[in-house]
This record gives C-alpha cells, sequence and structure tokens, in this order.
C-alpha cells in the first residue's frame, strides 16, 4: 500500500473504481460499525458486539456465518442499501496534515485507483465531485466514532444493557453454527430501564442506538434464509 495526498491539481482528471469483493475486505462475516450507523444498519443487519483483548468493547454487523463469508455480496457488488463506513471508505484514509488540518489520502497502489470506468474524485471546474464527497462523510465517521464508542458501550454495560450470548442458529438439515464471545443488548434489560439510569441514557441520546441494536437482531431470520439458500443452490 502506498497511501499519498489527494490533490486537486495533479489528481483533477483521477478516476476510482466502485468495486467490492475479497481483495478489497468485503468478504468478511463481521465488520465493525459506529454507533451513528446503527440507524441505517439495524434496517439490513444484526449488530452484535465483542470484548477486545484490551478490554474495550467493539460492535458489528453479521455478515454470514461462517469465516469470510459475505451473505450479503453477490459478485463485486453489495445487495444492500447500506454498508458500513469502513467499507465505503474505498481506498482511502483521514489523516492529520502537518499543519495539523485532515486531508484525505488515496492508496496509489490499490486496483481500483485510475480504473478508465471509475468514477472522477473533483469536478471540471474544481471542488469535490459526489463520490468524494461520499468518501469524505464515511471517512468523518469512522473517525467522529473512533473518538467515542468505547465510552458509548461502556456506558451500556455499566447499565446492564450488554450481556454476553452464544449465537445457535439451526439450519434444520444442513446443520446448525454456533457463535460464542458475542454480546447483544438484553431486550430485558432495556424494558426495564428506570430511574438515573434510563434518564441519563436519554438524556445522551444513547438510549435510541441501544433500542436500534437491539431491534437489529430482528435481522437474524434474514440471515438464516440467505444461508439457507446458498447450502441449497
Amino acid at each position: 500500500m502506498t497511501f499519498t495526498t489527494l490533490d486537486n491539481v495533479d489528481d483533477a482528471d483521477l478516476r476510482v473504481a466502485v468495486r467490492a469483493g475479497a481483495a478489497f475486505g468485503d468478504h468478511a462475516n463481521l465488520l465493525p460499525i459506529m454507533p451513528a450507523e446503527f440507524e441505517e444498519a439495524q434496517r439490513e443487519f444484526p449488530i452484535v458486539f465483542r470484548r477486545g483483548e484490551d478490554g474495550g468493547i467493539r460492535a458489528f454487523v453479521l455478515l454470514g456465518l461462517d469465516r469470510g463469508e459475505n451473505l450479503f455480496l453477490d459478485g463485486d457488488r453489495w445487495t444492500t442499501r447500506f454498508v458500513p463506513a469502513i467499507q465505503r471508505r474505498g481506498p482511502f484514509a483521514l489523516v492529520r496534515g502537518a499543519d495539523g488540518e485532515m486531508v484525505v489520502q488515496v492508496d496509489r497502489d490499490d486496483p481500483r485507483v485510475g480504473a478508465p470506468e471509475g468514477l472522477p474524485l473533483f469536478r471540471d471546474h474544481g471542488g469535490d465531485a459526489p463520490y468524494l464527497e461520499h468518501v469524505r462523510a464515511a471517512l468523518m465517521q469512522l473517525a467522529e466514532g473512533a473518538q467515542s464508542e468505547r465510552a458509548i458501550h461502556a456506558d451500556w454495560e455499566a447499565a446492564g444493557l450488554l450481556r454476553g450470548v452464544t449465537l445457535r442458529i439451526d439450519l434444520g438439515d444442513a446443520g446448525g453454527y454456533e457463535m460464542n464471545d458475542v454480546l447483544t443488548i438484553d431486550q430485558a434489560a432495556l424494558a426495564g430501564l428506570s430511574g438515573a439510569p434510563l434518564e441519563r441514557l436519554h438524556a445522551s441520546g444513547l438510549l435510541r442506538g441501544a433500542t436500534m441494536a437491539a431491534a437489529s437482531l430482528g435481522n437474524m431470520g434474514r440471515l438464516v434464509e440467505l444461508k439457507t439458500i446458498k447450502e441449497g443452490a
């Protein structure tokens, strides 16, 4: 990988293809998401949590049941309306420049960069083209989320909303799966919140996020349906 800063003069004609696939990290059964993505993510995927070796908790969308399996990917395109920001960013990164400002860099070695069929990054008369605006939004969502996600998840845990579970998925004649070391929002604990914890989470806006993460587990049925179709193909 060779990341260098984008320049609207030197890169005025640069195009970048919008492609997905194993080479670009899309073939994963778990992808991290930020709390700001929950509203869109919960319409498509189950949202689960895992505790890292450092004790911090991260949120993920569950995309498949086997390692390296994304049931929402068809060739080089996602079949869903929502794609996690970590993949929407494409071959770009956000870094702090020498003057302290955040700048966008692009991986010049990525095969999507410079593809003739790609989308332009800059408008003919200057300014970001729609694709680069889309990328900037994803990068900012990741940067801002990285600053807040640990504290948000810690607040949910302190309120007793996160519990460890073993996800058991039955595929009938095709067998079944178990996923350990997973945390989910405890719907009973969420419904039973009262007093100061309820007021604090509501005032901070975190109650809504927990509610959306809990509701997302209703998408497990769709995941099982897609897996059953794949196994039967």
